[in-house]
């Protein structure tokens, strides 16, 4: 067991690392180019590595809040990377993986939520990031359900949808990042804030993006 913990965990830190240089690489350069879709490429691989191993990782060694990390970055990369099929829709094949992916999320969102109200009600303020992941990704699913019944107001949903959930899989690299070296900054600082942080100040910035590039139907 503790061999095979090992081994995950060295993917996960390979696939996070890689996952959070190449995130970082594709927000800072120019969009939609060739090099971008390199990049982007390896970070769908290295987050869906660092998802998967989060997961193992968490039922070696029952953690939850690895658990939630591993669940958001999964619903994350797996949607982003699936609406970009959507740009050609003779392409895009059966749309069941789309709906079961944002079914899972919506029965983890849920839970959650539940499970955070209930640790808020313990005195513990670790419940408002699990609130607040739980919240974040619900509102996806909402985003998916309109989009995948052609309710969506956006004409270029697909590009919109790849951009937000993409940037939504950066913020679990790097709140894992911040997480796991919390320790070597001060003391003063609530670890919760930690959790929050990358959403806090990222948030803003996927809105502007969507803002800057959807295009609204006639």
């Amino acid at each position: 067991m503790t061999i095979l913990f090992k081994l995950f965990l060295i993917l996960h830190i390979i696939g996070g690392s890689l996952g959070l240089l190449t995130g970082m690489l594709n927000i800072l350069r120019k969009k939609g180019d060739k090099n971008h879709k390199l990049i982007g490429n390896i970070f769908y691989v290295s987050m869906l590595t660092a998802g998967i191993s989060s997961l193992v990782l968490a039922y070696l060694h029952p953690n939850y809040f690895l658990f939630m990390v591993g669940v958001f970055t999964l619903y994350m990369v797996a949607s982003g990377q699936r609406y970009l099929k959507h740009k050609q829709q003779d392409k895009l094949g059966s749309k069941r993986i789309d709906w079961a992916i944002t079914i899972l999320m919506s029965f983890a969102g849920l839970l959650f939520v539940g499970i955070g109200i209930l640790t808020i009600t313990k005195s513990n303020l670790f419940g408002l990031v699990l609130v607040t992941f739980g919240s974040l990704g619900l509102l996806f699913v909402r985003q998916d359900f309109k989009n995948y019944k052609n309710k969506s107001t956006i004409k270029n949903y697909w590009l919109i949808g790849h951009l937000q959930r993409m940037t939504g899989g950066f913020i679990a690299a790097l709140t894992a990042f911040l997480v796991v070296n919390a320790k070597y900054f001060p003391d003063q600082i609530p670890s919760f804030l930690y959790w929050l942080l990358p959403t806090i100040i990222l948030t803003p910035l996927i809105t502007k993006w969507s803002k800057k590039y959807e295009v609204k139907k006639n």
